[in-house]
């Protein structure tokens, strides 16, 4: 059985990792147009941020440890079409710039997405960074000590920690963005508002409803910043705007979102048979919305684990994905945020029979040093209580408390079963009613 996976990073690779380990006999291929597989990009704003100095932390494996398990590593080499009639694709050897024709029973997708960039002109200035590669950021630290106000622009989960963690390296931090939130998708607004708060404790200027409408270039640099009513100096510039999946060479042969991204189903199969997808090239399988676009490397790894297993099995012996809650978090400052299930917005949006709570309760007693408020959210069905979504904000592991809400809304367990599950006391960590049980407890 051949075996060929376009790309090495997140989901690619996992596929290869789990396949090689489930059929012995498949001959399995990995095309990568970087020099690298394996590479973990969740981590650059913290690398950025000196949380950690050794960018080797952020691979998981090398192409040579990969080569001696079995795997063919083609690095350095792009995949230009696929003929999914005759089962081959077309790939530039970008080492040499010469063409090779790779045939496959069957065939993953794992290309990824790039950056989004804002039709400006200027935008591909010397002084314009992406927080998605490595040699990007490499080259924004080494200038780091040349610049003092950064613009980022974009308020969604990467530009909230990039900014962040400059604003940690004493720079002038401001982030700019067009809609009147931060994180408006993921968070309803009382999180939004929040994480604004934090963000700007933590010492970012934030300039919301602001959409960039022009860069004033001077020496090949952006030295200025121009939205409708307002201008902004700026020594560098970083984008976050988004992603657009890297599905433009298959020209259309699948079916796919509005954004491009590759629909799959519960097995990680595309619309064309023997021919998977995962990670930020393709959709995900939403518990409650059904397809949806959601570039998270928890997806790409899960995905890529199951396909691992059924792109080398047979058909009655295939995996499923139960399906995603869109779980995320952030980290402003002392502060954290989490989401997990449906927002109220997207509960709305389904035309759901609901109800929300929205409480603050304590992390833990009262006598014990320390003690802070987390606020939670919950949404949940009007009749039957069961759980939907859920969201928290707080300092001290409010993130990690999430957990609990998460399982719950995998399981479909009812607002009046958290309300009794016997989470851990001990005055250090919760009250005698964990917080979970209190703000379950006032569903109505």
């Amino acid at each position: 059985m051949e075996i060929l996976i376009i790309g090495g990073i997140a989901a690619g690779m996992s596929v290869a990792a789990k396949a090689l380990r489930t059929n012995e006999d498949a001959n399995i291929t990995l095309v990568e147009m970087e020099d690298y597989i394996s590479f973990g990009a969740c981590g650059l704003p913290y690398y950025l941020g000196e949380q950690f100095d050794d960018e080797n932390f952020m691979y998981a494996r090398t192409a040579e440890q990969m080569r001696s398990k079995g795997l063919n590593v083609l690095l350095k080499h792009e995949a230009k079409s696929v003929d999914f009639e005759n089962k081959t694709v077309e790939v530039l050897n970008l080492n040499n710039n010469e063409t090779i024709i790779k045939k496959y029973d069957r065939l993953m997708i794992a290309t990824g997405a790039s950056a989004k960039l804002p039709p400006i002109e200027g935008v591909d200035a010397d002084n314009v960074y992406t927080i998605t590669k490595p040699y990007s950021v490499n080259k924004l630290k080494a200038n780091l000590d040349d610049y003092e106000d950064i613009v980022v622009i974009g308020g969604g989960f990467i530009g909230v920690e990039v900014a962040e963690q400059l604003a940690k390296l004493n720079k002038t931090v401001r982030l700019v963005q067009s809609p009147k939130t931060l994180m408006n998708g993921p968070f309803d607004p009382e999180f939004s508002e929040k994480i604004e708060m934090a963000l700007i404790d933590a010492g970012v200027t934030v300039n919301t409803d602001q959409r960039v409408q022009e860069f004033v270039i001077s020496d090949g640099c952006i030295r200025e910043i121009k939205t409708k009513t307002h201008t902004y100096s700026a020594d560098a510039v970083i984008i976050a705007i988004g992603f657009k999946p890297n599905t433009g060479f298959l020209k259309g042969q699948l079916k796919t979102l509005d954004n491009g991204a590759i629909i799959i189903d519960e097995y990680g199969q595309t619309s064309i048979e023997d021919v998977f997808s995962a990670g930020d090239c393709a959709s995900v399988q939403h518990q409650f919305m059904k397809d949806q676009y959601i570039p998270l490397a928890t997806y790409a790894n899960k995905l890529g684990r199951l396909i691992g297993t059924n792109i080398v099995s047979d058909k009655k012996d295939w995996i499923p994905f139960k399906g995603a809650l869109g779980t995320s978090a952030i980290k402003a400052g002392h502060y954290e945020a989490v989401v997990t299930g449906l927002t109220e917005q997207q509960a709305k949006d389904l035309n759901y029979d609901y109800k929300t709570t929205l409480i603050e309760a304590n992390n833990h007693a009262n006598y014990y040093p320390g003690q802070e408020k987390i606020m939670m959210k919950l949404v949940y069905d009007a009749k039957t209580h069961v759980l939907y979504g859920a969201q928290l904000f707080g300092k001290n592991d409010t993130v990690l408390r999430a957990t609990g809400l998460t399982t719950a809304i995998h399981a479909g367990l009812t607002t009046d079963d958290i309300g009794f599950i016997d989470y851990a006391y001990s005055p250090p960590f919760s009250s005698t009613w964990e917080a979970l049980n209190v703000a379950a407890n006032t569903a109505k």
